[in-house]
């Protein structure tokens, strides 16, 4: 296999140079694991003639919206996602914890310092040409397209045209998602409207919890508008802090209306109801219902915690309002990234609907493993979906009627094959089984 790869990569070296566009963090990430396994690259950015309004330096992977990566404890999915990471050698992970910031048990970084590490790695590497230049037409492939939710207005045009316009998406508007098993059962019921089956957990207000709710939402405090998120994307999909502000009323008409609806301990319809729907299949995720916010996720948690059954409630993901130019990937791409119908083409990053850093590096990491493979004729690597990485990937690729971006979660990971009621000593098993899984195929992953 070795004299096969060396071959190869001889050939390689005669053919164009590899395009990796976008040099975030998953386009960082996917041009480092094909550099330092042989494969000539050229990086493509903006930088520094052009910045998105977003961007403030001429680093690589800057850190837009926080210093934290998140948590670091296996018992959470995004810290089994950076370890999985970290065996495969993670160039942006390498960079977060050689910058680590003290932060309890979170992995937050110097900014600069984490950008500097990965800008001056990246630009010294023999096998990386970096160029700073504007791509507006898509690639041919071999490439990887990580160019993040700012795509620049030309690029996005011209992946509309490549993936019809009606599966692009240049707006986020996510509700948050919670994990079933924070829900107080005690305060909702399973049903849906006018009696037509059980689909919906319905979480039941009284006159007096719904007043103080609407008040409180009128006042919490929400993310600025920037400048390049024009108010226009709320025309068709208006926060709910914003209904509420509009009447007390407009909330009961609106998202929480009770018609249809009987709260079998009363008999009767209730005062209001926030209905949560199914998120996932195996049942453990929860979507508010038409809850699209602009809150700051510290008082998305407080402020809906004042419906009695999401008190205590866990969100996997937090509802978000901005600019986010994604694809439905999963109509276009396949568990590696990969277009569908166009080989060796690549997404990566959050145009893929991939949510948070870590996992737009993940997803880099993935397609630069996966385009190696197939440049050398390798097989490639079968992430499954009991690993946090590969169920990112089977996310974004599985059929989804409603597809919005997801951060990672135990939610979209394979269940164990058995039940352990303490959760975190579940978690922990998860992520034990995930990363033995990840040491087997590193061994067949290393150039």
């Amino acid at each position: 296999m070795r004299n096969a790869v060396t071959t190869s990569l001889t050939k390689i070296k005669k053919m164009q140079k590899i395009k990796v566009i976008g040099a975030g963090l998953a386009g960082a990430e996917a041009a480092w694991q094909l550099a330092k396994r042989g494969i000539a690259v050229e990086l493509y950015d903006m930088k520094p003639h052009k910045k998105s309004p977003a961007h403030t330096n001429d680093l690589f992977a800057e850190l837009v919206c926080s210093n934290s990566l998140r948590s670091n404890r296996l018992e959470n999915a995004v810290g089994l996602l950076k370890e999985e990471m970290r065996l495969l050698d993670s160039l942006v992970i390498a960079a977060a914890d050689k910058t680590q910031v003290p932060a309890g048990g979170a992995l937050a970084v110097d900014r600069e310092r984490f950008s500097a590490y990965i800008t001056e790695k990246l630009k010294k590497h023999p096998n990386i040409n970096f160029i700073s230049k504007e791509i507006t037409q898509m690639p041919s492939p071999p490439a990887i397209i990580a160019t993040g939710p700012l795509t620049s207005d030309s690029l996005s045009r011209a992946i509309a045209d490549f993936v019809g316009l009606e599966h692009l998406s240049f707006y986020d508007a996510a509700a948050p998602i919670i994990y079933k098993d924070s829900i107080d059962m005690r305060y909702c019921f399973r049903a849906s409207r006018y009696d037509r089956g059980n689909d919906y957990l319905n979480c039941p207000l009284d006159e007096a919890t719904y007043n103080n709710f609407v008040e409180e939402l009128a006042n919490a405090q929400t993310v600025p508008v920037r400048g390049f998120e024009d108010g226009k994307v709320f025309e068709a999909c208006m926060p709910v802090e914003t209904m509420a502000k509009r009447g007390f009323k407009t909330l009961a008409f609106g998202p929480l209306k009770p018609k249809g609806l009987k709260d079998p301990t009363t008999g009767k319809m209730p005062y209001a109801v926030l209905q949560l729907r199914q998120d996932d299949a195996d049942d453990s995720l929860y979507n508010l219902v038409g809850f699209q916010t602009r809150l700051t996720f510290p008082e998305q948690k407080r402020v809906f915690g004042i419906i009695p059954a999401l008190k205590e409630a866990r969100y996997a993901r937090y509802g978000v309002m901005h600019r986010n130019t994604f694809i439905n990937s999963p109509k276009f791409l396949n568990r590696f990234y990969e277009v569908k119908n166009t080989p060796n083409l690549f997404f990566a990053g959050q145009i893929t609907g991939v949510e948070g850093y870590v996992e737009s590096a993940a997803s880099g990491l993935l397609a630069g493993l996966s385009l190696f493979a197939s440049l050398t004729g390798q097989e490639r690597p079968e992430f499954k979906n009991n690993t946090a990485i590969g169920a990112l990937a089977q996310y974004i690729s599985k059929e989804n009627s409603n597809f919005q971006p997801m951060n990672v979660n135990f939610g979209i990971m394979a269940e164990l094959d058995k039940k352990i009621r303490n959760k975190q000593e579940r978690y922990r098993q998860i992520s034990e089984r995930a990363l033995e899984e990840i040491r087997k195929l590193n061994t067949n992953l290393k150039p």
